[in-house]
């Protein structure tokens, strides 16, 4: 979807001096069978303005696969539609001197407040019935922090409601809407611990049911 030109300008604004690269527009229909959140686009993402975009958002596409959803029946986004990034200097070896890096990184507590309009209005545009976070960001964004990732993954929380923008606009309320959350691991999770694969396989296919009932 396109996002509303006064939205882009007011995230912009807010977002402003902060290390943030790019606009990568969430995708996806209106009442889609999933809607999925994760943390932020990466470097591939914003060059292919596809989200999740390369090798994590393979892993993504077979979990769906895996209870019978493409990504045409589902919206994506994240917690922050732009690409956070350090700034380190390294030793090239192959360059023989000292060169500037890029990497991806985490974003800020301020980068997710700052990026927060652009998920409200996409929550308001797919009306989601279940929403599935993926990884702690976009869980935390929704649920607070008073959930881990690696205690609620794969359950299924029902009827409560979510964090949204207040209307200072500078922190949370709760949403008099309800939704049905599932909190998974982010795909990109096997790479770093090929252990979680089996979990993460398992906890997908926990949604199979539930997906049956809702539609």
């Amino acid at each position: 979807m396109r996002y509303p030109d006064k939205l882009l300008e007011e995230v912009k604004d807010r977002a402003k001096g902060m290390k943030l690269e790019g606009i990568n527009f969430g995708a996806g229909p209106v009442h889609p069978k999933l809607m999925i959140v994760g943390e932020a686009p990466g470097r591939e993402e914003i060059e292919s303005l596809i989200p999740f975009h390369g090798a994590s958002g393979k892993e993504l596409m077979k979990s769906l696969a895996s209870i019978g959803l493409k990504r045409e029946d589902v919206y994506i986004t994240s917690a922050v539609r732009s690409r956070p990034y350090s700034v380190k200097k390294v030793f090239s070896k192959k360059e023989n001197k000292e060169v500037t890096k890029y990497p991806n990184r985490k974003p800020t507590k301020k980068e997710i407040l700052a990026h927060a309009p652009l998920l409200d209005y996409e929550i308001n545009y797919a009306q989601p019935k279940i929403i599935v976070t993926v990884g702690t960001t976009a869980l935390n964004r929704l649920l607070g922090n008073k959930y881990e990732i690696s205690k609620v993954h794969g359950k299924i929380i029902k009827n409560t409601p979510i964090l949204k923008l207040n209307d200072a606009k500078d922190g949370y309320v709760w949403s008099k809407e309800k939704y049905t959350i599932i909190p998974q691991y982010h795909p990109a999770a096997v790479f770093y611990n090929r252990k979680l694969a089996e979990t993460i396989t398992q906890d997908w296919l926990n949604i199979k049911p539930l997906l049956k009932r809702e539609n």
